[in-house]
């Protein structure tokens, strides 16, 4: 083999920067993350300075040994959608990016429904909620005219961070469709929707496909990186796509549960089938769709609650050399089945599927003397499940028909994490033994590079299943009376959430 023979993914999650490298085979030769902050000035809002994504980026990649950097044949990047970079005259970044969490365009959603549903929908397939960057930019031009004014590019979380690369300004098909911006039937960008949110198209990026090339290492970023200069780099696309594929779901009726700093019910179809409660994106293989069913916190439950519940646990991790989400795991499987009656709803972000209700709430109920911190260890990994469910359920309204379900995420890792999703959901998982977005962004790379020669083919030699899980009928009955109760609670205190919710 030459010199230059492995591939490398760079993922840009809400969390954090997740890099993997493999060869052509996809065995994972490196891999390495680290977290970056979210900054929530305001209730309901969530907020990126795109200098940490960079910054974290570089470090992950100088801690690579520098013989694996130096047989880099190409890169590719995915991100979350939806994270709009607003650069001025000279390329600066006039804000942070406000990114999909944030809840504080709810009046410009509210506009936009009751007065250009029907052109949203019919060109865009999807509905305006606080996520889509459309009513973030409508909420910028209403709040912040001085920086609306500024506005010359409009860039998005990875094409930004390739900018910086490469020097080249552009965006993937994919990524566009998550900014409501785009014209799904004519594939372009939409004069009509910029001009609801005052937005030249001019300031949009040029569109490519994900696996397209999209420029080389420039010697500048060589030196930040420790890359070598003229590495090809490849389009790549949003960190949903980009998963699904590295899962290996490519045949519609497979079904990817996501337990990830969001949770997501994706499922693959032959065809686009568009839904006011779910979210719409064309595959990265060509002809492809998949419909997306969403909870807006999962993974990030845990996250939130280690880092406000167990503190002696992280410094016992630091000490010991494991991480803390294991001494927690411990800790939640400790407890039985439903949590000794304690129920988590994991609304800390409000919600999308299957209410796009931001005023929703997270909350602990069901809790007496009796109880402890292990019961809601438990009942958060219980809650995050049932949300799933919840979220599954407008799947089955839809009519959309599942055949495999393929459980992927960092919490994928956790086995009892896994085992109650497949009790919750009755239903045999697969966990595929590579399939977070770094590693599907390397296929791509490798697509583009011409090493695969389609996306199907690099599924077909990479990606390998882990193991299967089936439901324990037992648990799984159990699990069913209690989803009915968690989805009482939920009716119950959605407009006591309203009242207190600040948004």
């Amino acid at each position: 083999m030459s010199a230059k023979d492995t591939l490398l993914g760079i993922d840009f999650g809400t969390g954090g920067c997740k890099i993997t490298l493999i060869d052509a085979a996809g065995r994972v030769l490196d891999s390495r993350s680290g977290e970056y902050p979210t900054m929530h000035p305001n209730p309901g809002w969530g907020e990126q300075n795109p200098a940490d994504w960079h910054t974290v980026m570089c470090r992950l990649l100088r801690d690579m040994p520098p013989l694996l950097r130096g047989r880099i044949a190409a890169l590719a990047l995915d991100s979350y959608s939806h994270g709009a970079v607003l650069l001025d005259e000279e390329f600066n970044v006039i804000r942070p990016t406000i990114i999909w969490t944030d809840q504080r365009s709810v009046k410009e959603c509210e506009y936009l429904r009751n007065h250009h549903f029907d052109l949203i929908f019919r060109t865009a397939y999807q509905a305006p909620t606080p996520t889509w960057t459309l009513p973030q930019m409508l909420w910028l031009k209403n709040n912040e005219p001085e920086n609306f004014r500024r506005i010359r590019h409009v860039s998005f979380v990875k094409d930004y961070i390739r900018f910086l690369l490469t020097g080249a300004m552009a965006c993937d098909s994919i990524e566009a469709q998550g900014t409501l911006f785009w014209d799904m039937p004519k594939k372009r960008w939409s004069s009509e929707l910029c001009a609801l949110a005052g937005l030249p198209v001019k300031t949009l990026p040029h569109i490519g496909n994900p696996t397209a090339m999209a420029g080389k290492i420039t010697a500048e970023a060589a030196s930040a990186t420790g890359l070598s200069e003229g590495t090809p780099v490849v389009m790549g696309a949003s960190d949903s796509a980009v998963e699904d594929y590295a899962a290996g779901a490519i045949e519609p009726g497979q079904c990817i549960l996501k337990l990830a700093t969001a949770g997501n019910v994706n499922v693959m179809t032959a065809e686009a089938h568009p839904h006011p409660e779910t979210l719409t994106y064309s595959h990265v293989v060509p002809g492809m769709w998949y419909s997306v069913a969403a909870t807006n916190a999962a993974a990030i439950c845990q996250r939130w609650f280690r880092d406000n519940f167990c503190g002696m646990e992280v410094e016992q991790a630091k000490r010991e050399n494991i991480n803390a989400y294991e001494l927690i795991g411990r800790e939640a499987e400790s407890v039985p089945v439903g949590a000794n009656g304690v129920f988590f709803h994991p609304y800390l972000m409000g919600e999308r599927s299957p209410y796009w209700d931001p005023n929703l709430r997270g909350s602990f109920t069901g809790m007496s003397m009796g109880n402890t911190r292990a019961d809601l260890s438990r009942s958060l990994l219980e809650g995050v499940a049932f949300s799933l469910k919840d979220c599954y359920r407008t799947i089955a309204k839809m009519g959309l028909a599942t055949h495999e379900f393929i459980l992927i995420g960092g919490g994928a890792k956790s086995d009892l994490w896994s085992r109650i999703v497949c009790d919750v959901f009755g239903k045999k998982l697969v966990r595929p033994a590579a399939c977070d977005a770094s590693f599907g962004a390397a296929l791509l790379a490798g697509v583009g590079l011409g090493i695969f020669d389609n996306e199907r083919d690099a599924v077909a030699k990479c990606v390998k299943i882990k193991d299967a899980l089936a439901p324990d009928e037992r648990n799984h009955a159990t699990y069913e009376k209690l989803f009915q109760t968690y989805l009482r609670i939920h009716d119950s205190l959605s407009d006591i959430y309203k009242s207190i919710a600040i948004v």
